[in-house]
């Protein structure tokens, strides 16, 4: 009996050990998040810690709880003063949008600074886990996780043998810019089975003459709403000649949806696959 008594006082003494330290590991997660980019607060969201949001970055727009919280700055920008006047535990940054120098800088006030990488489509997975390990909400942050991989390869699956169609995503008119093969957005086309006719271009984003998107001959044009309908239009008039053109294939997009990195990203990738299926219809045989 006194065996049993001291194995039953043991468990006891272990389970309140247990629950301490789950307890200290709770209190130590960051409280107080400031985000340097519109998708960072998006993915913190997701992961399960909207609540402890206390700045965003200017165009942090979703969820809808994100629009009344003090702007920080933007991609280029960031008032110093006004992050250290929201005393953060956790300043999110943007790896390769949020510049090095300001990491520096942030870091030389004390500030604990964590850069997160989210490149391509598999990566928005990838953030979602590692923010439920930083901010220590792995069960919804993994769920979070699980699902938009699920998401990923329905889609994958189902758009794998979908005809070619050559595709040109365009920004701005006077001149034209698009974007090259290292943009999540070229990553979104190549999964709708578009083929992203400046996919060579040496720079992430440049200007592309009228010339060139002559000579490149796209079959479908997308171009982000945020751009003027007319504009867009009025440029297209111009090079008649171009199969989308001649096939009526000027489609927008939203792209807040496309150039996010959190979860809602592949609901745009959702709306340029049947975008390009629409334009395989226009299409001659």
């Amino acid at each position: 009996m006194r065996r049993r008594a001291l194995r039953v006082l043991l468990c006891a003494v272990l389970g309140l050990l247990a629950c301490g330290a789950a307890v200290r590991a709770q209190a130590a997660a960051p409280q107080r998040i400031v985000t340097l980019a519109p998708h960072l607060a998006e993915l913190v969201c997701a992961a399960g810690a909207c609540e402890r949001l206390v700045g965003v970055s200017v165009y942090s727009d979703y969820p809808q709880a994100v629009r009344s919280l003090p702007q920080v700055g933007d991609a280029t920008t960031v008032s110093l003063e006004t992050v250290l006047r929201l005393k953060p535990d956790l300043v999110l940054a943007w790896s390769g949008g949020t510049s090095p120098e300001t990491i520096a800088r942030l870091r030389g006030l004390g500030l604990r600074v964590e850069p997160l990488a989210v490149r391509g489509l598999g990566d928005v997975a990838e953030a979602l886990t590692r923010l439920g390990t930083l901010l220590g909400t792995g069960a919804q942050a993994g769920a979070a996780a699980q699902a938009y991989r699920e998401h990923l390869q329905r889609l994958r699956r189902r758009w794998e043998h979908a005809r070619p169609v050559r595709v040109v995503y365009q920004i701005e008119t006077a001149p034209a810019y698009t974007v090259n093969g290292h943009s999540p957005i070229s990553e979104a086309i190549a999964l709708c089975g578009g083929v992203n006719v400046f996919a060579a271009l040496p720079q992430l984003g440049a200007p592309v003459s009228a010339e060139a998107m002559l000579a490149a001959a796209p079959q479908a044009v997308l171009y982000g709403r945020e751009e003027d309908p007319q504009a867009i239009a009025g440029y297209w008039s111009r090079l008649p000649a171009v199969p989308a053109v001649r096939a009526g294939n000027l489609f927008a997009v939203d792209p807040d949806l496309l150039a996010r990195a959190a979860p809602r990203l592949l609901d745009g990738v959702e709306q340029v696959c049947e975008d390009l299926e629409r334009a395989r219809t226009r299409l001659p045989d």
